[in-house]
């Protein structure tokens, strides 16, 4: 059994969005329509890999059109459902119903007046995305777009999204419009008005985690860059110490400091906070501190 993508989730989710209202259902219907990418005078034709949208699919457009469809897949042996309408009758339907005329040849727009409610954009976003939609599993990274090779309705959908209070980004890629977002929020959002409210969810886990991640890293380098100090502060110490000893001018000097130059010299791998806890009583580390400030300047006047 194979694992469904992010994307094949997203679907899933999206595909359990009832089918109540007629006017969604258009909406929805023309989404997918516009972004299936066979979608011609002569011609419908929808292919999808999501077995979710393809049980989708028949009651769609039979809430949205009355029509059955005319070629409709009986396995997924190749991993792929291809469904086809061809019949002139169901397609003068589905053109009269979306406020196209069959017999003029021009290029497929967005019609807005199907699309006056929040809800009824909310279904054509949907529809655009099960037909022609993917997005990124925001574990790698943030990524939703929505492809379509009619170059208008690439436009148009950017201007709905963007009277949307969205902020979309268009390209052209291999002769198709694709409208896309990268910034998470967008992201969610978007989702969210599909109706894939999980999925958002998900992408907002993940990115709590990136950002509890991240902190740890430098958290963790920051310690590591720390440590690194201590370790050559040691090392300095000890070598200066050392040269005391083997000059004799550490016994010349007061007891205080013959102290502290023999804890360090018996307890390099110690911080200097580590070290001011072994004497009895314990140093204050800013005391313990002067006086070795006070032995290193004598080791570099030797």
């Amino acid at each position: 059994m194979n694992t469904l993508s992010f994307s094949g989730e997203v679907k899933k989710e999206l595909c359990r969005a009832p089918l109540q209202k007629k006017c969604c259902a258009l909406a929805e219907s023309c989404g997918v329509l516009l972004y299936a990418g066979g979608f011609t005078a002569s011609e419908v034709r929808i292919m999808t890999e999501s077995e979710d949208f393809a049980q989708r699919l028949p009651k769609l457009f039979q809430k949205a059109f009355s029509v059955a469809f005319d070629v409709i897949p009986e396995d997924s042996a190749s991993g792929k459902f291809i469904f086809r309408i061809e019949s002139h009758d169901k397609l003068a339907r589905i053109w009269q119903a979306l406020g196209y005329e069959l017999s003029q040849h021009y290029a497929l727009h967005v019609n807005f007046a199907l699309l006056e409610e929040e809800h009824c954009r909310a279904s054509f976003l949907r529809g655009a995305f099960l037909a022609g939609g993917s997005v990124t599993d925001p574990r790698k990274r943030y990524h939703l777009e929505l492809a379509t090779s009619h170059l208008q309705v690439g436009r148009e959908t950017e201007a709905l999204l963007r009277d949307m209070n969205f902020e979309p980004k268009n390209v052209l890629r291999g002769g198709n419009s694709v409208t896309y977002f990268k910034h998470s929020a967008n992201i969610e959002d978007l989702l969210t008005l599909f109706g894939a409210p999980s999925a958002a969810m998900e992408i907002m886990a993940a990115k709590v985690e990136k950002s509890m991640r991240n902190t740890v890293n430098r958290r963790v380098n920051c310690d590591a860059a720390n440590l690194d100090k201590s370790v050559a502060a040691s090392q300095s110490q000890v070598e200066a110490l050392t040269r005391l000893t083997d000059s004799g001018v550490l016994k010349t000097l007061s007891a205080e400091l013959q102290e502290v130059a023999v804890a360090r010299l018996l307890q390099p791998e110690l911080s200097l906070s580590e070290l001011a806890e072994t004497f009895d009583p314990p140093l204050t580390k800013s005391c313990l501190n002067h006086r070795m400030r006070k032995l290193m300047q004598l080791a570099k006047e030797k």
